[in-house]
């Protein structure tokens, strides 16, 4: 069984953002972005959601992960390139949502 694997490609925006994040963060970060979407980003799962409509700055689907589901990564996949696009990153405390350090509303 082949499974097509799909190129990671992070936006310009998505190295600051981490900055934004403990460093402790980053090896899971890095972990879970590599191992849930190098293979069927676009399938739908517990903690991974198509988004509708998408975000204001183009992303179609979110994966949370973490302790209680606090990270969230926004990404766009494109099938036809296998390509994963990773727009941002962002830590969800209780109700509110940042990323970079500033809080947004998706």
């Amino acid at each position: 069984m082949d499974e097509k694997r799909f190129r990671l490609i992070y936006d310009t925006e998505f190295i600051a953002q981490l900055k934004a994040i403990e460093r402790k963060h980053h090896a899971l970060i890095r972990n879970v972005i590599e191992t849930q979407l190098s293979y069927e980003p676009n399938t739908e799962t517990r903690n991974r959601k198509l988004l509708t409509p998408p975000t204001e700055f183009g992303a179609r689907w979110e994966l949370r992960f973490g302790n209680k589901n606090q990270f969230r990564i926004f990404y766009s996949t494109y099938p036809e390139t296998a390509e994963v696009r990773i727009l941002a990153i962002g830590v969800k405390h209780r109700e509110r949502l940042y990323i970079g350090g500033k809080e947004v509303k998706i």
